[in-house]
């Protein structure tokens, strides 16, 4: 899957929480989104807690 199409089920997914449940459920979306992103990106390229907290291009130099 390209990362368009998963950037168009991200904000079609956003888009109904905002809409169905209010701003609240909007912020929990995507806080829970952010949470499952990072999780797969640890578990996809392994590593330790501090591979999260850098972006790669500092870690590069």
């Amino acid at each position: 899957m390209g990362k368009d199409v998963l950037g168009l089920l991200v904000g079609t997914a956003l888009a109904f929480a905002g809409w169905f449940g209010g701003f609240g459920a909007f912020l929990l979306v995507a806080a829970l989104g952010a949470l499952g992103f990072a999780a797969g990106r640890f578990l996809e390229h392994g590593g330790d807690l501090r591979d999260l907290l850098v972006s790669r291009e500092r870690g590069r130099r």
